[in-house]
């Protein structure tokens, strides 16, 4: 509706010219033949208007409700056309009554002005024709009192050069140089015209005198004592007194970069709330100033210096992370840094400080929370080694709180550092602001390599990853491996795996969860799902190593036993040996570390010893082997039973879980399968047969008791029976009467030193 009104008050006001056009100008002629070709319905309002060429078109172009439509139209437009113009000869109509009222006006006020112009020409006249007269009067009075004045002005010139030395010795009584290089200055355009003739000796003593400041300034500029502005000040009026100063240019700026070396930025306690160095700051930065406007072409050397002042900061900050620097602290040195920088920018606004300190600012916070994690490792560490005494030597820490207090380091530790870290994201700083999203990267990468880092040196033990310089393992690896820090790690692997990535994913995702999208556009950070599959590998690796390293210690038990003795001019047993006192240790020793880390586990059904298994019981191997007398029993006996243990399949290394009784039975069948291992290198006389069926029966009543497979132990025990008296020249075994005695007094004689539960 609004554009239609505009379009109709623009066609009003084109007609209206066009009418005021045709009223006072001649109407333009037109050649019939043009304006009958190109006449149309809209060259009504030309000056080449034809009324029957217009009605023509306009009869053959509408029909009868058309042509009553623009008979309305045209008749409602005419009439509006007669009161526009109407109102246009009213308003011209009172311009010029107005115009012709103004000229009356300014006639009768032109009138009598000439006269009075010849008047105020008259007295112009008459008061010049004065004035010569005056001037002429005191033409000679006022060149005298020139030459007086001329006269006064010399002689205080010539007083004020008199005076000159006495002024410049005042000046460096108290020390105001500035005032007496002015002094100086002012008055050498009469030293060079008259300092060989009349002032002769006032030059010689102003000289010696501006040698005296020269010298005193050069002094002020070498001072230590004295501010830099000074210095610097002190350096402009050597330059206003003429004296080279390329020399002083250098030992300037050589005292610049003194303060920076004598800035120790690094021993400032924290945290910081301004900077200890606030006012040498500013002092800096205003010698910076003072210098350029002095040495106007040092621009560069003062940009390499202003960005050595921050590096020398960041410099500071790098001191402080050795020492576990909070990212409270850490941005308390970062605004002091931010402050100074925006001071020095007003000094060399062209340095571009702030873009520089920004590149440093990036390498400072990934220093600080690689540092952050780096100290986490650390006291893990200090955790650890607290069970890293040799073998042999008492343990420092329990396992048991070694695994707890590092369960609690990861799982507390890894959240107060996501928190700690969270202030750097949240922080209104403008250096931080602009790199908010590549700080949540970083933090999700500093969670990721740390994980990784503390799997590699947990693999470090078992030999699949390898160090140059492990911080974590240093100190934790002597001689040998501790076996028992192995299982923790194993268990402790396990925890990571369930328990800390879980969390730590969890609180990343609520802390950032504004910026958890947005940091992967820089690449992807913490991975969680990787971790726990490295960590779960981990986990079995270390249990399996756990389980070598103790075997490998009873094999060397095991080895010397049956190395150290002949077996073939062995002695009547007497009594079970006490190697076996040194397995059962070894076997406390592994029930002792279990039970501290790991959990108990399924009850299984025990293997009940009966007598159509023969693994137990007076159906034991060596039972029956005892009642054999003959040598042809014995012989058939034996082809049967190693018919049977052939035919009973015995799991030795089947899967290990995470649990007390499957790392021990593994260990025990271990064990037991070396036993026989070594018994099948050695031969035996019948007494050392004898002995090792002692040993075996002494081993069965020892283990059944605390192993969960007392027939497997039974079946192994057999195959080391079987071994032995396949290896002896007379198996002629015991009584078991006389076993039970000697197994009797062996227990009775281990009572009282807490026998194996």
């Amino acid at each position: 509706m609004g554009r239609e009104e505009e379009i109709t008050m623009d066609d009003k006001a084109k007609r209206m010219r066009d009418l005021l056009s045709s009223f006072y100008s001649a109407e333009e002629s037109r050649s019939p033949s043009a304006s009958s070709r190109f006449a149309t319905l809209d060259t009504i309002n030309t000056s080449s208007f034809d009324p029957d060429q217009y009605m023509n078109l306009l009869v053959h172009n509408s029909n009868m409700e058309g042509l009553l439509k623009r008979h309305l139209e045209m008749a409602a437009e005419i009439q509006n056309l007669d009161t526009d113009l109407q109102m246009l000869v009213y308003q011209n109509y009172n311009k010029f009554i107005s115009a012709t009222d103004t000229i009356k006006r300014m006639k009768n006020n032109i009138v009598g002005m000439e006269s009075n112009m010849e008047q105020l020409l008259h007295k112009i006249t008459s008061v010049q024709s004065r004035s010569d007269g005056v001037n002429t009067s005191l033409f000679g009075k006022r060149e005298h009192i020139e030459k007086l004045h001329r006269s006064r002005n010399l002689l205080h010139k010539i007083q004020f050069i008199y005076d000159l030395p006495a002024r410049l010795q005042k000046c460096i009584q108290t020390e105001s140089y500035a005032d007496a290089v002015k002094f100086y200055t002012g008055s050498l355009p009469i030293f060079k015209a008259y300092g060989d003739s009349s002032y002769r000796d006032c030059k010689r003593s102003s000289e010696e005198a501006v040698a005296t400041i020269v010298k005193n300034l050069q002094g002020k500029v070498f001072s230590d004592s004295e501010s830099i502005q000074t210095r610097a000040e002190a350096v402009l009026l050597l330059k206003q007194l003429n004296v080279p100063v390329d020399s002083l240019k250098l030992k300037l700026f050589e005292k610049l970069e003194q303060f920076l070396a004598d800035l120790h930025l690094e021993s400032q306690e924290l945290p910081l709330t301004k900077s200890p160095n606030n006012e040498s700051i500013c002092e800096f930065a205003e010698a910076v100033r003072a210098y350029r406007a002095i040495f106007p072409d040092s621009e560069q050397q003062l940009f390499k210096l202003a960005q050595a002042l921050i590096m020398k900061q960041f410099e500071a900050i790098h001191h402080h992370l050795k020492k576990n620097l909070s990212s409270t602290d850490f941005l308390g040195v970062l605004r002091v840094i931010w402050m100074d920088v925006l001071l020095m920018d007003e000094v060399l606004p062209e340095a571009s400080l702030a873009d520089f300190c920004l590149e440093a600012t990036r390498v400072a916070i990934e220093e600080h929370i690689a540092s952050t994690f780096s100290h986490l490792l650390h006291d893990i560490s200090e955790i650890l080694t607290k069970v890293g005494g040799k073998e042999g030597e008492e343990e420092k820490c329990s396992l048991e709180a070694t695994y707890e207090a590092s369960k609690s380091l990861l799982l507390q530790r890894g959240v107060d550092i996501l928190l700690d870290l969270h202030q750097l994201h949240d922080d209104s700083l403008e250096l931080l602001i602009k790199i908010r999203d590549q700080i949540l990267v970083w933090v999700q990468e500093g969670f990721h390599d740390f994980f990784r880092n503390l799997n590699d040196y947990f693999l470090l033990f078992s030999g699949k990853k390898y160090d140059k310089n492990p911080p974590l393992t240093k100190g934790m690896l002597g001689d040998k491996v501790h076996a028992g820090l192995v299982l923790v790690l194993a268990q402790l692997s396990i925890f990571i795996e369930r328990n800390v990535i879980p969390k730590i994913t969890e609180e990343i995702e609520a802390s950032f969860s504004d910026g958890w999208a947005r940091g992967y556009e820089y690449g992807p950070g913490f991975i969680p799902a990787e971790i726990r599959v490295e960590f779960r590998s981990a986990s079995n690796t270390l249990l399996l190593l756990y389980i070598s390293l103790r075997n490998q210690k009873i094999s060397a038990l095991l080895k010397k036993r049956f190395t150290a003795t002949n077996w073939t001019k062995h002695k009547e047993p007497r009594e079970v040996h006490m190697f076996l006192d040194l397995l059962l240790q070894e076997l406390e020793a592994v029930r002792s570390e279990v039970s501290q880390i790991l959990p108990k586990g399924i009850q299984g059904n025990r293997i009940l010893r009966t007598a159509s298994n023969g693994s137990g019981g007076s159906s034991s191997f060596s039972n029956q082997l005892g009642r054999s007398n003959s040598h042809r029993a014995r012989s058939q006996l034996l082809e049967s039973h190693v018919a049977k243990l052939f035919k009973q399949k015995i799991e030795i290394f089947t899967k290990v879980e995470h649990t007390q009784d499957s790392v021990r039975n593994s260990i025990i069948k271990t064990t037991l399968k070396s036993l026989q291992e070594f018994v099948r290198l050695q031969t035996f006389n019948r007494s050392g047969f004898q002995q090792i069926q002692l040993d075996t029966r002494f081993l069965s009543t020892t283990l059944n008791d605390t192993a969960e497979e007392e027939g497997t132990i039974d079946l192994l025990l057999d195959e080391v029976v079987v071994a032995a008296a396949e290896r002896c020249l007379d198996p002629i075994p015991l009584e078991n009467a006389i076993l039970d005695k000697l197994i009797n007094a062996k227990l009775a004689k281990n009572s009282p030193r807490s026998p194996t539960t």
